[in-house]
């Protein structure tokens, strides 16, 4: 079991912001390590995990301090492995779910954190988390693991580091986020929508998503089912699916057999005014918008079709 003195002198400063100026330093630190030592133990574990997931944005350090710390990591994997046996036949009790989410909300400050990114990837962590992506019951138990984990992969790919895309790329990350896109709640649409948009920003991803006929084809069905069910205002706040979707579609314009496919394929919506209300107040999903319309009406170099 991990002891106090055993981290070093130098990680005993600087971690805590300024949200906690009303704690005690020492005894906040002792608190963590205190936590972080009770992962090791069944019969505290629950209790630590909860705690330290509250702790997960006060604590800047925090990341460094479970990677680093004896069993940690391999502890939340444990938790995260233990309840695949719930996932078929569907059998995720609330508890189960609270539960791994917390360590899901600790693996995703390790994903979040500079010092511990790369090796977060090189130990392949996400792809424990794929079994939970691929979960298809509208159950909340289920729909809050989806969504947990998929703010884990949406921690990566806001950082914009090419070491990360080329990760996911040789992982089955993009059909995972079609199907949640495809048939997932609004806000698991929404976070899975902005990871394929990350992805398709970095010109690895372009190039990838483009590469075949049947990649950039499964992009776009997904996202112009999208649309039509954007205008069918079946959602609470389309806005923010919706500036997302244009951003993918502006995105895949940059590529010239895709610019010529979408000339065919964009939905009417993004055409006419239909979405107008939505982007009133949204200048900048206005813009993406203009820039797309344009993007396709200029004239371009004749290519091959995708594939």
């Amino acid at each position: 079991m991990n002891d106090i003195s055993s981290f070093p002198q130098t990680m005993m400063t600087g971690m805590v912001d300024g949200r906690d100026q009303g704690l005690d330093h020492e005894q906040n630190m002792r608190k963590i390590y205190q936590w972080i030592n009770e992962l090791t133990s069944p019969e505290t574990r629950e209790t630590a995990l909860l705690e330290l997931s509250k702790m997960r944005e006060k604590v800047e350090q925090l990341a460094p301090m479970l990677w680093h710390s004896f069993g940690t990591i391999a502890v939340l994997l444990q938790e995260i492995v233990g309840v695949y046996h719930a996932i078929d036949p569907a059998t995720l009790t609330p508890n189960q779910s609270n539960r791994v989410c917390n360590a899901l909300a600790l693996l995703q400050c390790v994903a979040s954190h500079p010092d511990t990114r790369q090796f977060f990837l090189q130990a392949h962590i996400p792809l424990f988390l794929y079994p939970f992506l691929s979960t298809k019951s509208a159950n909340r138990s289920f729909e809050y693991l989806r969504l947990t984990s998929l703010g884990v992969i949406g921690a990566l790919v806001k950082t914009d580091e090419n070491e990360v895309i080329t990760f996911l790329l040789q992982t089955e990350i993009v059909p995972l986020c079609l199907e949640i896109m495809d048939g997932g709640s609004e806000l698991s649409k929404t976070v899975a929508t902005f990871i394929l948009q990350k992805i398709l920003v970095d010109n690895q991803g372009l190039d990838y998503i483009c590469a075949t006929y049947d990649r950039f084809c499964n992009v776009a069905l997904t996202l112009d089912k999208m649309v039509h069910r954007l205008a069918e205002k079946d959602y609470s706040n389309p806005g923010r699916l919706l500036k997302h979707i244009v951003r993918c579609y502006l995105r895949l314009s940059d590529n010239c057999r895709a610019k010529e496919a979408l000339r065919q394929c964009l939905p009417e919506q993004l055409k006419d005014t239909t979405f107008a209300p939505d982007l009133k107040e949204d200048q900048t999903t206005k813009r993406w918008l203009v820039q797309l319309r344009k993007n396709l009406e200029e004239p371009g170099p004749r290519t091959s079709t995708l594939g």
